[in-house]
């Protein structure tokens, strides 16, 4: 479904080049749940923006589906990237426009309508009740639960989550991993995890990739640990606690 091919990705600060990635090799099946975790510059969201394309490698190859969006034509690339929903931390939902418009907004912009089935996905998420509301009357768990119908109502492959949880409480992350259990259940929909909060990601995906400066430290199947005394570095720990 996903598969990077010694992929790196640099950018320019100034006249220095900082290297965000740095020959990722990785691979991530169909309808799986694969975690991506480490430190705050490690590469995680400029992994998510190669896998949408809306980053391009600067060396290696990504594939999706088997295709390397960056070869296709821009008509096709952007007709490949509606099998991609995105979910943000921080929920980007259209403050003067009620629930139902904020979840039918992307099939608005496809030209197509969207009505029938942004309700469809507030019903999966059980926020069918709050259609008419404006998103400041919601929860941040509420919020994100509408961001992730969003997402699903163009009826993706793929969801790419960035940080989906890292703005809610306890509870509310654990509504919102709920329904992400429930979109790979019942839409067999691969996702991709961007987190910092290990134990969502132990709870919830098959595999867990650690980054440290934009390379893979460790890439471990997700298990219930042993306890035990963890010390050393970021991903020396994440890997431990993943493992």
């Amino acid at each position: 479904m996903i598969e990077f091919r010694q992929v790196s990705k640099t950018f320019m600060q100034g006249r220095a080049t900082v290297t965000a990635l740095d020959r990722i090799d990785l691979t991530i099946a169909e309808n799986e749940m694969v975690g991506i975790v480490g430190e705050s510059g490690s590469g995680k969201s400029t992994l998510l923006r190669l896998i949408n394309h809306l980053e391009a490698p600067t060396s290696g190859t990504v594939l999706v589906a088997g295709e390397d969006l960056d070869a296709l034509p821009a008509r096709t690339q952007r007709a490949r990237r509606r099998d991609i929903g995105m979910v943000f931390q921080q929920f980007n939902l259209l403050a003067n426009s009620p629930v139902l418009e904020n979840v039918a907004l992307p099939l608005r912009l496809q030209g197509r309508r969207g009505r029938d089935r942004a309700l469809q996905m507030l019903e999966f998420v059980r926020m069918a009740d709050h259609r008419d509301k404006h998103p400041a009357r919601l929860s941040g768990g509420e919020k994100q639960r509408v961001a992730i119908a969003r997402a699903l109502v163009t009826r993706p492959r793929i969801l790419l989550c960035d940080e989906p949880t890292s703005a809610l409480d306890s509870g509310h992350t654990e509504e919102v991993m709920d329904v992400l259990r429930k979109v790979r259940r019942e839409f067999s929909t691969t996702i991709v995890l961007v987190s910092h909060e290990l134990e969502t990601v132990k709870s919830s995906c098959d595999r867990a990739v650690v980054l440290e400066e934009g390379r893979i430290a460790a890439h471990t199947d997700v298990t219930p640990p042993p306890p035990r005394e963890r010390s050393g570095s970021y991903a020396q720990r994440a890997a431990e606690f993943l493992a």
